[in-house]
């Protein structure tokens, strides 16, 4: 019955991506690029021009891992001209204890790539403008779903007929609360602090991260000397107010000068953390993908390659369906991908959870004699470098 009605449907578009970020258009150029006809619904296109985007540094910044880097190679929008490559890592508890990653241990070029958000954003408009990808620029109103099609109103009262319609509209998703899906949202107490630097001493490739109690504070390597930091801390109000030296030189003191002397080159941003947990990721003719779908705590680093993730999962699902939304396929994809994100928002969670416990004494021996455990456990160590890898 399905599928003889959804013959008879007149479709606009194969798929609907409601938001044009990163997560977004990658999945509507993979699907673009099957032959699939796509619409993209994004309110605030973003800049395009790589010149103008090329003489300042982004402070949203991202670690892709191996395998998303290998996938927008295929895509052919891999920024490589404005990548910083991460060879090794070193991580520090608030005691002793270290830990630290080499790519030379698994024989291969690097870690991971920092990527700028609007960079690589850029290259993906530029190449979906380029392929013909239709795009509006406005917001959506309703969406109506059946059995067989979903249909879009939008503010400018157009209206758009599809297979399925995808929400890649972030944390706060309209498509996730139009269609009814609940969510788990557990706040961290926190807020993420980022902000680029110039830096006294050359980083070589190398990341770091301290542990220290709750706060957590990440140096991310990038080109020409440059460092990007995310700080989650519970007083961000000590760190925002201070002016621009004050706030480089505690930067600088929280990572042990490492780097030396820091000097901000960016705005400082902050942004609440909290771990959301929808109880789906798909209804009748919709899916959710990116923070749409999770958002996870940054101490790991893998909120977007998450999303990355839910894009290559659909993307292969939908490569050979004549029916882009029929339940089985959007059943599928929510089985392949709520177990591999419910591992990592848990794993993220537990570590934050031990490092911020000062309850008892005796933990922060615990966890820190565990990091130099694992530091010299060398088959652990690779198995970890592996799945962060997504290798």
């Amino acid at each position: 019955m399905e599928s003889k009605m959804s013959i008879n449907t007149q479709y606009d578009f194969d798929v609907i991506i409601l938001g044009g970020g990163l997560v977004g258009a990658t999945l509507a150029l993979a699907l673009h690029q099957q032959g699939k006809k796509i619409l993209i619904i994004e309110k605030k296109p973003p800049q395009t021009d790589l010149f103008s985007l090329s003489q300042s540094w982004d402070a949203r910044i991202y670690a892709i891992s191996p395998t998303n880097q290998q996938f927008f190679n295929r895509l052919g929008v891999w920024p490589e001209e404005r990548v910083q490559k991460v060879s090794h890592m070193e991580v520090y508890g608030d005691g002793n204890g270290c830990i630290s990653f080499d790519a030379s241990s698994i024989n291969v070029p690097c870690l991971n790539s920092m990527v700028e958000n609007r960079y690589l954003l850029a290259k993906l408009w530029l190449a979906l403008e380029e392929e013909g990808v239709a795009i509006v620029s406005s917001c959506p109103q309703s969406v109506i779903t059946d059995v067989w099609s979903a249909k879009i109103t939008l503010e400018n009262g157009q209206t758009y007929c599809s297979q399925l319609v995808v929400g890649a509209d972030g944390a706060n998703s309209w498509l996730r609360k139009q269609v009814g899906i609940e969510v788990n949202a557990s706040p961290y107490q926190q807020q993420g602090i980022v902000a680029n630097f110039n830096t006294e001493k050359t980083h070589n490739g190398c990341a770091y991260q301290w542990f220290r109690g709750s706060d957590i504070l990440a140096y991310l390597p990038l080109p020409q000397q440059q460092i990007s930091i995310v700080w989650s801390t519970s007083d961000p109000e000590s760190l925002t107010k201070l002016d621009k030296e004050s706030f480089a030189r505690e930067v600088a003191l929280a990572g042990n000068q490492k780097l030396g002397e820091l000097t901000l080159t960016t705005p400082v941003v902050n942004f609440d953390l909290i771990m959301r947990q929808p109880k789906k990721i798909v209804s009748q003719r919709i899916a959710l993908i990116g923070d749409a779908a999770h958002t996870i705590h940054p101490l790991a680093g893998q909120g977007v390659n998450l999303g990355f993730a839910d894009v290559q999962c659909l993307s292969n699902l939908l490569t050979n369906a004549s029916d882009s939304g029929i339940w089985s396929i959007l059943r599928q994809y929510q089985r392949s991908r709520l177990l591999a994100v419910r591992l990592m928002q848990y794993s993220c969670d537990g570590l934050f959870k031990l490092f911020a416990n000062d309850y008892f004494p005796a933990i922060g021996w615990i966890r820190n004699q565990g990091l130099n455990l694992v530091n010299y456990s060398g088959s652990i160590k690779k198995r970890m470098i592996r799945e962060a890898m997504g290798l």
